[in-house]
């Protein structure tokens, strides 16, 4: 797994977000990473990961602060979020992210989809079709995408929800594993985005894909393997 204290660009430190390495985390990022993982098992894996990658996102999402009555009569300067939030899933893995979202939020929450896919043969990202909620511009934006390798999507997800008003500062981008390759272009090319992860790798494939990985997630959320 990447030491993000060896990268080159001091914006990572302060941009990324990676979940404390501690067991339970790692327990579960074993079961997604084992090739002979089940779908149910991987399903399951995965629900406890994003639930963790949400809260971390929602931490860095705004909040407004608010006193409250305690049941003992005193007073509690607390905060409470109550600002738009749009989940943007980048199809078909990044809806893998929605149930743990409508779980965590209890404020203004809104969806939206961006449909690209990669081109296989020449690993560059392919728009196909998005929708969005008419309030994105005013919402902070949570882009959902499990896979990070190369950083094509993703980039191409974010200009597009860029076109449709969103200001860099205003997404987050939730992600499940990425590849340190993929962090640093993404990163570098869209300076006010800030990255929630579980876990970086130092390696791409020849096919770029992240090693050591958990292979094509899509297909094991999905259950769609040969």
């Amino acid at each position: 797994m990447a030491n993000l204290n060896n990268v080159d660009a001091p914006l990572m430190k302060q941009r990324v977000t990676v979940l404390q390495q501690g067991n339970y985390l790692l327990s579960q990022m074993t079961a997604i990473r084992a090739s002979e993982t089940t779908t149910a098992t991987f399903c399951s894996a995965f629900e406890h990961i994003a639930t963790q990658l949400i809260a971390a996102a929602l931490d860095l999402a705004p909040a407004e602060a608010v006193e409250v009555s305690t049941p003992t009569g005193r007073t509690f300067q607390g905060v409470r979020q109550v600002k738009p939030i749009c989940g943007v899933s980048i199809l078909r893995a990044g809806a893998s992210f929605e149930h743990a979202l409508r779980k965590a939020y209890s404020g203004p929450l809104s969806f939206g989809k961006v449909l690209i896919q990669r081109d296989e043969k020449t690993s560059l990202p392919v728009y196909l079709y998005s929708n969005f909620p008419k309030n994105i511009a005013s919402s902070t934006v949570l882009i959902l995408e499990p896979m990070l390798a190369t950083g094509g999507s993703v980039s191409k997800a974010i200009e597009i929800i860029k076109e449709a008003g969103v200001r860099e500062e205003n997404m987050i981008f939730v992600n499940l594993l990425a590849a340190r390759k993929g962090v640093e272009t993404v990163l570098a090319r869209f300076p006010g985005l800030t990255l929630v992860t579980a876990a970086v790798d130092d390696e791409l494939t020849t096919s770029n894909h992240i090693a050591p990985g958990l292979g094509d997630f899509g297909d094991r959320f999905y259950g769609t393997t040969d």
